[in-house]
């Protein structure tokens, strides 16, 4: 017997969950690339991607995964030999300085470790220091999704004006679009990317990188970008096969416009205010269950917190055995606990990460709730026993 059978649900932080409305826009037949509806649609996703970025500026679009947009913004913006500074606060952050590092980038990363945020003071200093402004670029990650850490960007972008530094502000936005508050142009973010299959709740496959005019001054000027790379092309694109750098990504863009129709006719700030909602309620259940038991949240302070995933440690090895037990038993996948410790350490398996990004409500959150609670009872791992009654709490003061 196992109570697995039927729907099953992925609490992973990406990919998040697709929406019927998005399986169905896609369910077609393949249109026509040169002319007619898909030229349009192309067209008004370009327009609403920029309005959920809070940008006035530019778009590029491509088929790419967020690693992909990673390379391209690098490409696009600094040369070989020009320097970076990367603010890491998790795995991510040193993802892309890793493939700075591989693009003869030189990377100088301040590591704040996995538990906190971007320390400004160190910020501060470490510009300071630079009187030759030998950095080009400031790299940092708005959420981190190995840590769920949540960084204070419009804060990084006062440090940097304070110094009187002329570096490009260059943020990762994918775990949270369409999550978590951002305002590019509002925050003086100069490059964003981003990605499709978390917040806008599309299989994966697009990425973007939203820029300013001052990032589009230094393409002017780079030496290295390749023609699949280069965005000036797809940001002011005369038809499709510019805009995408060749065949269009067909239903891919047909479901991507139905999840901006989705999120604008919720509204985005209230798309903003549900995840903060949602995200209350897990750490209410999980700070419940951490009153007997080894249960935390990986970020303590919750100013801190992405609205869109959580880092969950409880102890080796009862993370892995909970993520399979609610795998097995209740069809529920829940993400692992990527970059909390080294591959092959043991303590890996004391982790596990809650996406609730994107397509998610109330009744999908206390149910993953139900699903961690009946594991614990079932492996026998000791835990408080109101965490699905915190939950519901907060999910009844409307």
């Amino acid at each position: 017997m196992t109570m697995s059978s039927g729907r099953a649900y992925l609490a992973i932080p990406g990919p998040s969950v697709v929406p019927d409305r998005v399986l169905r826009a896609m369910h077609r037949a393949a249109p026509n690339i040169y002319s007619g509806a898909l030229n349009d649609v192309g067209a008004s996703v370009a327009a609403d991607l920029c309005k959920l970025a809070g940008t006035k500026h530019h778009v590029a679009i491509y088929i790419a995964n967020g690693h992909g947009v990673w390379e391209a913004a690098l490409s696009n913006v600094l040369n070989p030999d020009d320097k970076a500074l990367v603010l890491a606060t998790g795995p991510f952050a040193q993802g892309w300085a890793g493939m700075a590092g591989s693009m003869n980038i030189d990377c100088q990363v301040i590591d704040f470790g996995n538990k906190n945020t971007i320390d400004m003071e160190k910020l501060a200093q470490v510009l300071a220091e630079d009187k030759d402004h030998r950095i080009k670029a400031v790299l940092a990650v708005h959420v981190d999704t190995g840590t769920s850490v949540r960084n204070d960007i419009p804060a990084v972008r006062r440090v940097i004006d304070a110094a009187g530094h002329p570096a490009l502000l260059m943020v990762d936005c994918i775990a949270s679009f369409g999550c978590d508050v951002f305002r590019m142009d509002e925050w003086g973010v100069d490059l964003m990317v981003a990605a499709c299959q978390k917040g806008l709740m599309t299989p994966p496959g697009i990425g973007f990188v939203f820029f300013n005019d001052k990032a589009n001054d230094l393409r002017n000027a780079a030496t290295r970008t390749s023609a699949y790379w280069d965005w000036r092309p797809r940001a002011t694109p005369e038809n499709n096969s510019e805009r995408f750098g060749g065949t269009a990504p067909t239903h891919h863009i047909f479901g991507l416009r139905e999840a901006l129709d989705m999120i604008l006719e919720e509204g985005l700030p209230q798309v903003w205010a549900r995840h903060e909602k949602l995200a209350s309620a897990y750490w209410a259940a999980i700070e419940a269950w951490g009153q007997a038991g080894a249960m935390s949240l990986n970020i303590a302070d919750p100013a801190l917190r992405s609205h869109a995933v959580t880092a969950v440690s409880i102890g080796a090895p009862q993370g892995t055995a909970l993520r399979d037990w609610v795998a097995d038993h209740a069809g529920v996948t829940l993400g692992i606990g990527l970059g909390m410790a080294p591959a092959g350490d043991p303590a890996w398996h004391g982790h596990f990460r809650i996406g609730h990004m994107g397509h998610v409500n109330a009744h999908m959150v206390l149910g993953v709730v139900g699903a961690i609670d009946a594991g614990m009872k079932s492996l026998g791992i000791p835990h408080g026993r109101d965490g699905l009654i915190a939950a519901s709490t907060v999910l009844a003061r409307i």
